[in-house]
């Protein structure tokens, strides 16, 4: 995170150039426009004419307000009086219904444009490659997006709707104005330009706040995490860590707040310069009123009339410009929006090329290099491995040996920096991404536990297509998962999580199997399991590797385990260190050359070793 600050001036100098330019600003505004319409037309539509309505009903009521003191001043009947007093009435719930109205429907829109948004985002999310995941900055900006952008869109349409709004009601009032006194209307329209000044300050400074406490705010976020997960509970109470947590928590948000106070402080003043110049043209404009009044060019009539409708227009005309403020201030954050939905567009540019075949005869990685972003060290440092059709491989190694990156990159889902994976000959990079992952099924050690039914945690193993009730089944056999999924009240269908009403909770070598029937049932050609026993009993231990050819159908496994008493029936042994291929060959071999293998397993062994059990050393 040491560049951190260098990002983020790079982002608010890019965002500063797209501040200048008010054509791509308006290329904002007009994507923004086209999401909301294409979110809700009919919405959109309904709320324009509920601005024009509303507008046309305060242009009607300054003409009334002087029809009133007309009928007033000229001592008429009530009788008479009754027309413009009830016309003036009727204007008036008009234009607080419109109103009223207009908040209930913006907010039906909001949420259409809103769930479009993170549609967008989560597409994005899900989407990118796992490098991306790797770097600080992809979830600076992904927080910057969920807190900021992703209501943004609505927001400029919004800001766009109270401008034409601001506008046509200034239009309105100002034509009933200009028929009291027409030198009073430029006086009212430049009491808005000291509001508009300050309001594009004011939009500049949102943003680089925004900017600023990006990091700090996630700082917060995570910390909330820890405190309300399901999964972090039991270590925060059985290490007495809620007081500590919370003691963080309220360090950063102390310095939000901190930096909130001194960024409310310079918007506060803005905010009052503006207003106050806004005030003192007001003060100017009804100055000249008196002395329209003194002069004896504006009637009484007419002055209550000008003074109604110079204070509606000038309310009109800041709002005008308030929505020039918002359209400024979003497109600054919708540049930031654009910049993150961008690596959606890259990813969906990347994922192309040739169909992965169905199935292999062998797959060979060569010389395999890999590093993770900002890591000082190769993860990997030339690793070569091969695989062959319906073979049982394994890895084994240290801690940060290797393994897992290994495993990754065979199935597809990171991209070596160098090296190749040949698939039957052909390198992997021929083929679209995503067909080749579908040829692959992964069980991570530190898989998903989905908050779905039973059959729903091993369907969506396969989720481009309908479950498959009888596939679910045998799949759940093949694990040993079906004894326990139908011991459950609802079976198959019963709800895995405590989370939700009605929901049921699995021991951790259940919900292990239940990853493996997931696997399974997604009948990929390639099957990577990364310690698949590692919640489950010795004796389910040895039950899983005794039938796992026969689970497997044929079908090539790679597996990463830990123990070493799992590995010896496979067909081979890779040894990893320290990002390289240490040794190979079966258990046999490797025990024979008597290298870092007879080492390790020996280690493993020796109790047994001591109490007579397995003498194969």
């Amino acid at each position: 995170m040491g560049d951190e600050p260098e990002r983020s001036l790079s982002l608010r100098a890019a965002a500063r150039a797209r501040r200048r330019s008010m054509g791509q600003l308006t290329s904002l505004v007009a994507t923004s426009v086209a999401l909301v319409w294409k979110s809700g037309r009919g919405l959109f539509v309904l709320l324009l004419a509920l601005q024009l309505t509303a507008a046309l009903a305060l242009a009607g009521q300054v003409l009334a307000v002087q029809a009133v003191l007309s009928a007033v001043l000229s001592e008429v009947s009530v009788g008479a009086l009754a027309p413009p007093v009830l016309v003036l009435a009727g204007l008036s719930a008009l234009s607080l219904i419109a109103t009223g109205v207009q908040g209930q429907v913006q907010r039906l829109l909001a949420e259409r444009v809103t769930r479009s948004m993170w549609r967008r985002a989560l597409i994005v999310a899900t989407g990118v490659a796992l490098r991306h995941f790797e770097t600080p900055e992809f979830y600076n900006r992904l927080s910057r997006v969920q807190t900021n952008a992703l209501t943004r869109p609505y927001q400029v349409t919004q800001g766009l709707m109270g401008m034409a709004g601001g506008l046509a009601a200034s239009v309105a009032v100002a034509a009933a104005l200009a028929t009291v006194s027409p030198i009073l209307l430029p006086l009212v329209v430049l009491g808005g330009v000291p509001v508009l000044l300050t309001n594009r300050r004011e939009s500049r400074l949102e943003f680089d706040f925004a900017l600023e406490q990006t990091v700090t705010v996630r700082w917060r976020e995570y910390f909330t995490v820890l405190q309300t997960g399901r999964d972090e509970a039991k270590e925060v109470r059985a290490f007495g860590l809620s007081a500590w947590l919370m003691e963080r928590f309220e360090r950063h948000y102390d310095a939000y707040q901190r930096d909130l106070v001194g960024h409310v402080r310079r918007r506060t003043v803005l905010t009052v310069l503006g207003q106050l110049g806004a005030a003192l043209v007001l003060l100017v404009t009804l100055l000249v009123l008196v002395w329209l009044i003194a002069q004896g060019r504006i009637g009484v009539a007419g002055a209550g009339a000008a003074i109604v409708a110079i204070r509606m227009l000038a309310t009109q005309v800041q709002s005008l410009f308030k929505g020039v403020q918002v359209v400024f201030e979003s497109g600054l954050f919708l540049d930031d929006l654009d910049r993150f939905l961008s690596l959606g567009t890259a990813a969906a540019e990347e994922d192309r090329g040739d169909e992965a075949p169905s199935s292999f005869r062998r797959i060979v990685a060569e010389d395999l290099h890999f590093r993770y972003p900002a890591a000082e060290t190769e993860a990997l440092r030339g690793v070569s491995v091969e695989l062959r059709a319906g073979e049982v491989v394994a890895l084994v190694g240290e801690n940060g040996s290797g393994k897992t990156t290994l495993a990754k990159l065979l199935a597809g889902l990171y991209e070596p920096d160098s090296g190749a994976i040949l698939w039957d000959g052909r390198d992997v990079a021929e083929f679209r991404p995503s067909s080749l992952r579908q040829r692959v099924s992964v069980v991570f050690q530190d898989f998903v536990r989905y908050a779905f039914s039973a059959g729903e945690n091993i369907a969506i193993g396969r989720a481009d297509a309908p479950p498959d009730p009888d596939r679910v089944r045998a799949a759940a056999r093949a694990a040993g998962a079906e004894e326990t999924i139908e011991s459950l009240p609802e079976g198959f269908d019963q709800l895995l999580s405590r989370l939700f009403p009605g929901g049921r909770e699995l021991s951790g070598g259940q919900w292990q199997r239940l990853a493996l029937a997931r696997s399974f049932y997604r009948d990929a050609p390639l099957v990577i399991l990364d310690e698949p026993s590692a919640s489950l009993d010795p004796r389910a231990e040895h039950a899983l590797f005794s039938s796992l050819r026969d689970a497997l159908r044929g079908r090539t496994a790679l597996f990463i385990s830990h123990r070493f008493s799992t590995v010896r029936g496979a067909d081979r042994i890779y040894v990893l260190h320290d990002g390289l291929v240490a040794e190979s060959g079966s258990h046999e071999e490797l025990m024979a050359r008597d290298g870092r293998y007879a080492e390790l397993y020996r280690l493993q062994a020796g109790a047994f070793l001591e109490s007579g059990g397995d003498r194969d050393a």
